[in-house]
C-alpha cells in the first residue's frame, strides 16, 4: 500500500507513539513520559516516546514543528528515518537540530541527493556517531561536508550508492572506526587506497560485493594507508584471482579478522582445503568467515599447506611454504589408507574330517552363504549349523545362527575358520 506522501516527522510521531497506538508500558526501558508545560503542545502529555524511534517507511518529507520536535525528543539517542521522502537536507536538519543526544541516524532510501548540504545544515549533525547512508545516492562531496562537521563520527554506511571511485576529502577523519560500503561498484584498489588516506584510524572495512580487483600496493604503502584495521571484508570480490593477493592481506599490522567467501580463487577447491590455504597464509588472523581459528586447526592447516605444497614446482612454491618448512621441518606425505570395507575373504571350510579354503564374498547373508555351501558340504540349508571362528578370539567359535545378518558384520578376514555341522533332530 503506498503511504500517504507529504506528511511530516512531528505528524507521523504524534500518530505512531499516540496512547492509542503505544500504550505506556511502565518499567525500565519501556518508555518515556514527557510531561505538559505551560507553553507545551496539548499533546504533550499524552506522547509516551522511547530513546530509540523507528519512523521508516512513512511518507515523511518534512520537520514540522520544531519546538514540538524539541519538546518531545529530548531525551532520544536513535532515529530511524529510512526509506521516506526527504529530499532536503535542510528538513533533516530542523528535525536533527532539536534532538541534542542523538548518537545514531538512519536515512537510508531518501532521494537526498536532490539538494546540496551545506556545512551549517551538517553542522546540527556534530553528536551523532553513527551515521547510515544506504541507498541516498549521496554524492562524495556531501560526504565531505558530513565528515567536515562530525567531530566524533566513527560508524559510516554507504552501501548501495553507486559509486565508481572514491573522491578523496581535504581533511582527514581521524574518528571513524568503521566503515561499510558494500555493493557499490568500486573495482580498482587505487580507489580503495584513499579511503585509507581519508580514514587513518579505520578499524573495520566492510567492502563485499564490489568486484574488487588485484590489490596493486606495496607491502609498505599498505601497512602506511591502513595501520590501525582489525577486520577486512572482502566477500564476492570477484576480480580477486590469485593468491598473491591473499598475501597482500599480511601487510596490514593489525589484521585479525577476514572474510572471504566468494571469490573465484577459491571456487576449485573444497571447503575444507579453502579454510586451511587460508588460515596457513594468513598467520595473524584469528577469525576467518566468522569462525574463530583454534590453536590446533592452525597448527593442522600448516602442516597441511606443507604437504599440499611439497610435490610443486620450485618456481610454483609460495614463499608461505618455506617459512613453514622452517617451523616444522620437511613433512612425509600422509600414508594413504583405504578405509573402504573389504569385498571379500578367503577362509578354511571346515566339515567332518574335510578342510577346503574358499573365497567368499562378505556382502552377502549367513542364508545366502549357506546356498553357496551345499554343493560343498551336501547338506541342506535347513539342516546346515556355522560356525565362525576368529584367529583371535578368546572365546572360542561364535555360531551364526541369523539368516539376515551380514557376513561383514562380523569382522571374518583372511585365514579364519568357519565350521559346518549338521543340525541334530
Amino acid at each position: 500500500m503506498d503511504q500517504p506522501s507529504g506528511r511530516s516527522f512531528m505528524q507521523v510521531l504524534c500518530e505512531k507513539y499516540s496512547p492509542e497506538n503505544f500504550p505506556y508500558r511502565r518499567g525500565p526501558g519501556m518508555g518515556v513520559h514527557v510531561p505538559a508545560t505551560p507553553q507545551g503542545s496539548p499533546m504533550k502529555d499524552r506522547l509516551n516516546l522511547p530513546s530509540v524511534l523507528v519512523l521508516n517507511s512513512c511518507g515523511i518529507t518534512c520537520a514540522g514543528d520544531e519546538n514540538e520536535i524539541a519538546a518531545f525528543c529530548a531525551h532520544v539517542s536513535e532515529l530511524d528515518l529510512s526509506d521516506n521522502k526527504l529530499e532536503d537536507w535542510h528538513e533533516v536538519s530542523k528535525i536533527v537540530s532539536n534532538v541534542p543526544h542523538l548518537e545514531f541516524l538512519n536515512l537510508s532510501s531518501n532521494p537526498l541527493s536532490l539538494s546540496v548540504l551545506e556545512r551549517r545544515c551538517a553542522g546540527s549533525f556534530a553528536g551523532v556517531r553513527k551515521l547510515v547512508l544506504n541507498n541516498s545516492k549521496a554524492s562524495w562531496e556531501t560526504v565531505h561536508t558530513i565528515l567536515q562537521e562530525l567531530p566524533d563520527l566513527e560508524e559510516l554506511f554507504l552501501c548501495l550508492n553507486d559509486y565508481e571511485t572514491v573522491s578523496c576529502s581535504p581533511v582527514c577523519c581521524q574518528s571513524l572506526k568503521l566503515l561499510h560500503i558494500t555493493d557499490n561498484n568500486l573495482q580498482d584498489w587505487t580507489e580503495i587506497r584513499k579511503l585509507g588516506i581519508m580514514f587513518p584510524s579505520l578499524d573495520t572495512l566492510i567492502l563485499a560485493n564490489n568486484n574488487l580487483t588485484t590489490i596493486e600496493e606495496s607491502e609498505d604503502s599498505l601497512a602506511r594507508l591502513f595501520p590501525n584495521l582489525r577486520s577486512i571484508n572482502l566477500h564476492k570480490s570477484a576480480g580477486l584471482h590469485c593468491w598473491e593477493d591473499i598475501d597482500k592481506l599480511n601487510s596490514f599490522p593489525k589484521l585479525e579478522e577476514v572474510k572471504l567467501l566468494g571469490i573465484p580463487l577459491l571456487q576449485s577447491y573444497t571447503t575444507e582445503e579453502r579454510r586451511k590455504l587460508l588460515i596457513a597464509r594468513l598467520p595473524s588472523i584469528v577469525k576467518l568467515n566468522g569462525s574463530i581459528v583454534a590453536d590446533g586447526e592452525r597448527e593442522d592447516s600448516e602442516r597441511f599447506f606443507i604437504r599440499y605444497y611439497m610435490e610443486f614446482p620450485e618456481e610454483e612454491v609460495p614463499f608461505r611454504y618455506h617459512e613453514l618448512v622452517t617451523k616444522y621441518g620437511k613433512l612425509e606425505p600422509l600414508a594413504v589408507v583405504d578405509l573402504r570395507p573389504q569385498s571379500s575373504v578367503k577362509v578354511e571350510i571346515h566339515f567332518q574330517d574335510k578342510v577346503e579354503e574358499m573365497s567368499i564374498r562378505l556382502d552377502q547373508t549367513v542364508a545366502e552363504f549357506k546356498k553357496h555351501l551345499k554343493t560343498v558340504v551336501q547338506l541342506s540349508t535347513s539342516n546346515m549349523l556355522l560356525f565362525y571362528l576368529d584367529q583371535e578370539a578368546p572365546f572360542g567359535p561364535e555360531e551364526m545362527k541369523y539368516s539376515s545378518r551380514a557376513l561383514h558384520s562380523y569382522g571374518i578376514r583372511d585365514g579364519d575358520k568357519i565350521y559346518v555341522e549338521p543340525r541334530i533332530k
